[in-house]
């Protein structure tokens, strides 16, 4: 493995070795042997997502044109599985036990959905470089790939996890202009979307209104559903230039920040490494994008080449979300931060994705 690629991997291990420090950080002092070992299970989640890197990276991803149906079907029984198997935390419903591993179908549906898009709005020939797609109708370009993407989001939004479902719905519109589908049929569902928020809204929980409107102004509720977002927002403002150093930040240490090692794992780290540190993780993130986006453009495949963009955006989004969310600039919506936040499933599903990038760059030569 050698340039961009490697590049890819060494990034990947970087920004995860931050995560397992800022894991470690806010949760050595607490009490009891589940918190003083969680970033050892976060060490062996980026080992066996190691593992699923190469893997993946040596599999051909035009396998992946075939058994992208199967593994629709397959995520979505999954998500169906979680109302009936599913582990209840937190008031939420969305992880299936399989033994000493809980898997978030969630996390995993995100990867899915990019390579399905992918599939549908490409050509099976990889000699085909790109398809009429500007030629489909509402039903072909729109309504039918909607219909496909609607039925796992609805699943995703129900157990509730409002912000993977509202993440797959946005890759959507991406995938879709991305292709070529119409401009107009964007803008028509973009008008029926927003023409559907009223209605929207009355179906959402209790705490999922409340988290929109503490965005809207965090004090209206300081010590409930304001509370993590302003103590997120004192952890990365008391960060400053340098930081206080590891092991060092008050809010975090001190227990102050609700989900420090999870979602708010952003504002453990800024605590600590201050602005520079930040910057340093955000240039991490944008090589990693970055790299993704230029195998897409090199590429002459189109499914490798939409594949590479989704998977790109994909983690650019998440990236974009959890840390606007930590600083208060976006609703509190469950968002992870890829490679850093505490959890098996986002790790996994990362580093899978991750290697079908690097075995999409290996592949592009031979077309």
């Amino acid at each position: 493995m050698r340039g961009d690629n490697l590049k890819i991997l060494i990034v990947a291990i970087l920004i995860s070795i931050i995560g397992v420090m800022s894991i470690y950080s806010s949760n050595y002092q607490k009490e009891g042997l589940l918190w003083q070992t969680i970033f050892q299970r976060q060490i062996l989640w980026i080992g066996l997502g190691l593992i699923l890197f190469f893997y993946m990276s040596n599999f051909n991803y035009r396998r992946l044109w075939d058994i992208t149906y199967i593994v629709y079907g397959v995520i979505t029984f999954l998500l169906f599985l979680v109302f009936v198997l599913g582990i209840v935390r937190l008031g939420a419903q969305r992880w299936l036990s399989f033994g000493w591993f809980n898997l978030q179908p969630s996390e995993v549906a995100k990867l899915v959905m990019v390579i399905f898009l992918a599939r549908y709005f490409s050509s099976k020939s990889s000699n085909q470089v790109s398809l009429p797609v500007s030629k489909y109708g509402i039903f072909r370009g729109l309504i039918l790939p909607f219909i496909f993407v609607v039925f796992p989001v609805a699943l995703i939004i129900e157990q509730p996890d409002l912000g993977s479902g509202l993440l797959v719905m946005f890759m959507f519109i991406i995938m879709v202009f991305l292709s070529g589908v119409r401009l107009k049929y964007l803008v028509i569902l973009t008008i029926l979307v927003s023409l559907c928020l009223p209605v929207i809204w009355n179906y959402l929980r209790d705490y999922q209104k409340d988290r929109l409107l503490v965005f809207l102004n965090p004090n209206i509720d300081p010590l409930g559903a304001g509370y993590t977002v302003i103590q997120s927002k004192i952890a990365i403002g008391s960060g400053q230039l340098f930081g206080k150093g590891w092991l060092l930040g008050t809010q975090s240490q001190l227990h102050f920040l609700p989900e420090s090692h999870t979602d708010f794992v952003f504002g453990t780290f800024a605590e600590e490494w201050g602005f520079i540190g930040c910057l340093t993780l955000l240039v991490l993130y944008y090589i990693l994008i970055r790299q993704g986006i230029k195998i897409a453009s090199k590429t002459g495949d189109y499914f490798g080449k939409l594949l590479a963009c989704g998977i790109s955006l994909m983690l650019g989004i998440q990236v974009f979300i959890n840390i606007c969310m930590n600083m208060g600039l976006a609703p509190v919506v469950g968002i992870p931060l890829p490679l850093m936040s505490y959890g098996g499933s986002s790790i996994l599903t990362t580093f899978a994705a991750l290697g079908i990038l690097v075995n999409i760059n290996k592949k592009r030569a031979v077309f």
